[in-house]
């Protein structure tokens, strides 16, 4: 893949539009987790330094228009103070007040758009959207990994439309993940977990020949245990994808995955609920699988520590109640410790490493869950297929 950098353009004094992720969780008007806007400012720090106007958009949630909950303003707040720079909020995503308050930027400043899914032309990528932002900039950086799987107006369309970059922050997601796709270290090993097998099966897919072992936890490991053959109560279960996960665990390769032996059982689902562990195959009648059990938990941490290579997506139980977080700790604990190069990516993977405090031990802490997983499985991603054009200047 060939592009431009955000280090190979003139900006100096240009209106440099960069497509941030600041898509963040918020409680009550206020951003509770900042991991995004953070990995967000090396490349608003990067243009701010070299005189750029910069002008920054995301978008926020899933709102079908406006939405006053899914305003930018508290991360707008948050970008500021991480930042030490001001910026200023606009309430529209590209109209009249985003275009009144670009001309009155100096250079150094920073405006940041209203939600871009406040626009009906967003998520279609439509040309009159893509087109008032191009209006808006003499250069596009793309710099939000977690949506350049989407071809929307702000990822793609408005790249089509002026010169346009990646961002550092794009730069080293790319950097990261190609060592997953090119020759990675042996043994490669992958963990997945999570809710829903359906999400994932295309990446088990892809992954299960070129991996030496998967590893399945979480809420999607009991669709796989009953394609076993195993009861599982009142776990989640997406009873359609039996069949086609049966297949799989039958097929080339299914001789790789890794389920849990033991799992932790509660009696209804809630974090106050009485809970045992019981082998994987004795889960009785409305008992709830709510995170693999400690023999499970051991034996894969011991693949990760003897791994060469690892990805880790998505958490092995439910990890936001304290009582049911061991299985997901574990992994955690033994990605941090692994001499292996580790990269793990997906909202949940990451908020589990954050609570913990273990982040900083990883290789490679992704912020694109959905992007990360597209390219592991050999999908293009629009938003970086869309730069190539401009990559001979």
């Amino acid at each position: 893949m060939r592009y431009l950098t955000v280090e190979q353009i003139e900006v100096t004094g240009r209106r440099v539009l960069v497509r941030s992720d600041l898509n963040v969780p918020l409680d009550g008007g206020a951003v509770t987790d900042d991991f995004r806007i953070h990995a967000a400012l090396p490349t608003i720090r990067t243009l701010r330094a070299a005189g750029a106007r910069v002008i920054v958009c995301s978008h926020l949630g899933r709102p079908k228009g406006p939405d006053p909950a899914l305003r930018m303003d508290p991360v707008a707040a948050r970008l500021a103070e991480l930042g030490g720079f001001d910026v200023r909020k606009v309430d529209d995503v590209a109209g009249p007040q985003a275009e009144a308050a670009v001309t009155a930027m100096d250079e150094g400043d920073v405006v940041l758009l209203e939600n871009t899914r406040f626009d009906p032309g967003e998520t279609s990528n439509d040309p009159d959207l893509a087109d008032r932002l191009a209006r808006l900039c003499d250069v596009f950086v793309q710099d939000a990994f977690g949506s350049v799987h989407r071809a929307h107006a702000s990822t793609v369309g408005v790249a089509q439309r002026v010169t346009s970059a990646a961002g550092l922050l794009l730069v080293r997601e790319l950097e990261a993940f190609s060592r997953f796709l090119d020759e990675p270290e042996r043994p490669y090993v992958v963990v997945l977990g999570g809710a829903k097998v359906s999400d994932k099966l295309g990446v088990i897919r892809s992954l299960l020949p070129r991996t030496d072992a998967m590893l399945i936890g979480g809420g999607m490991c009991f669709t796989l245990l009953a394609a076993e053959g195993f009861a599982v109560g009142e776990s989640l279960l997406e009873e359609e994808m039996v069949e086609t996960v049966r297949e799989v665990l039958e097929g080339p390769g299914g001789d790789k995955i890794q389920l849990p032996t033991d799992v932790v059982v509660a009696d209804r689902f809630a974090l106050d609920a009485p809970h045992r562990i019981v082998d994987a195959g004795e889960i009785p009648d409305g008992g709830f699988g709510v995170d693999i059990g400690p023999s499970t938990a051991e034996r894969f941490a011991a693949v990760v520590r003897g791994a060469g290579t690892v990805f880790w997506n998505g958490p092995m139980g439910v990890f936001e109640w304290e009582a049911f977080r061991a299985g997901t700790a574990r992994i955690a604990e033994a990605m941090a410790d692994s001499k292996a190069f580790t990269v793990v990516g997906g909202g949940d993977s990451v908020a589990a490493l954050r609570m913990l405090g273990l982040e900083g031990r990883i290789s490679h802490v992704s912020t694109g869950g959905g992007a990360g997983l597209e390219l592991l499985e050999g999908r293009a991603l629009p938003g970086v297929e869309v730069l190539e054009r401009w990559a001979d200047g």
